[in-house]
């Protein structure tokens, strides 16, 4: 376990010293400061302003879609090319400690740039009575640390596959996307349309967290497809163990 949090922690560090890191927390911070405002802004030349703290969360989601695969592109796949993973591969250091701590330190940092998003909806209590429904904006947070971790956890596993990071974060959008629209096929009546609805990340997360409903089987599903993910990047670790 300290090997883990040895490679957390030093992945956890780097996202600080990333200009990468800083130009996606900033385009998220000024999209969603740029919508929080104009819907302010309206609600005040109205005279009425919505009290819900959701209304930076819908667009968030949404932008954290396009951000996750920058966030890991390089985890791996910058091991690979600079030929510091031969290195990691000789220590004293499980593949699932270097995948996990990889993932681990990720997450982190994730969490903090999502911690200070939470700025808005304390401004957006202020400003209106009785305030928002603070019940629903923390279903609305946790869904979304639970979709953002499995969004991580699929951008490690790609990052595994590549030595190029570019390569890396194209393959990891498309696999997002895919789980992303796949939700449109689930209209139907058939066991296909069903197994669609299942893998949708839209579903799990805007049918019930969004609305404010905790629902263990969308949980569930975030959760296994974090461990899914993972556990796939470990045996591609593994198989370039061996190589």
């Amino acid at each position: 376990m300290r090997n883990l949090w040895i490679i957390a922690s030093r992945e956890f560090r780097l996202y600080f010293v990333s200009p990468i890191a800083y130009a996606l927390a900033t385009m998220l911070y000024l999209i969603l400061g740029g919508i929080f405002f104009i819907n302010i802004y309206f609600g005040l030349q109205t005279g009425q302003i919505s009290p819900d703290g959701r209304m930076v969360i819908g667009p968030m989601v949404t932008i954290l879609l396009f951000a996750m695969p920058a966030i890991t592109m390089r985890l791996l796949a910058d091991e690979y090319r600079m030929g510091t993973m031969e290195l990691l591969l000789t220590a004293p250091l499980r593949d699932w400690e270097l995948v996990l701590g990889k993932w681990l330190g990720a997450y982190g940092f994730v969490a903090v740039v999502l911690a200070v998003t939470w700025v808005y909806p304390l401004i957006l209590h202020r400003m209106t009575s009785p305030g928002i429904d603070q019940g629903t904006l923390l279903a609305a947070y946790l869904g979304l640390l639970l979709a953002v971790a499995a969004m991580l956890a699929i951008g490690v596993f790609v990052s595994a596959l590549f030595r190029s990071p570019v390569a890396a974060f194209f393959v990891a959008l498309g696999v997002m996307l895919g789980l992303w629209i796949v939700g449109g096929l689930s209209s139907g009546a058939g066991a296909g349309s069903q197994l669609a609805g299942y893998l949708s990340f839209v579903d799990h997360y805007y049918n019930n967290f969004y609305r404010g409903v905790l629902d263990l089987g969308d949980a569930v599903y975030f959760v296994s497809l974090t461990a899914l993910a993972l556990f796939l990047g470990t045996q591609v670790v593994q198989a370039r163990r061996w190589r």
